[in-house]
């Protein structure tokens, strides 16, 4: 006995996907142009603290910093964004793909 087939995805879905992604974009520009270069609140503590340099850096990571090398300034931050979002997106399409079962 199996489940029940997979419906076709409706025909508004892809209206919505191009609005979360456009929307996911605009945070990202937003974000980046109003982002501080202030070291945020527990980099800012670590600093006061005197065990910043203590810190250690990430197993892995994709963009650190939220920079892309060989671009500087928001720039940077912003490509590193649409990056993420890139990369997010893919993941879920291909977990999604690999969840949903298909008819045989």
């Amino acid at each position: 006995m199996s489940g029940p087939e997979p419906r076709p995805a409706p025909a508004g879905s892809r209206r919505w996907w191009i609005a979360g992604l456009a929307i996911a974009a605009l945070v990202v520009v937003g974000a980046a142009l109003l982002a501080s270069s202030d070291p945020d609140g527990l980099e800012s503590v670590a600093g006061e603290q005197g065990f910043l340099g203590r810190a250690r850096d990430a197993l892995l990571s994709i963009l650190p910093g939220y920079a892309v090398p060989g671009l500087e300034g928001g720039a940077s931050t912003i490509v590193a964004g649409l990056l993420g979002i890139a990369i997010v997106v893919i993941v879920v399409l291909v977990v999604g793909r690999l969840v949903v079962r298909r008819p045989r």
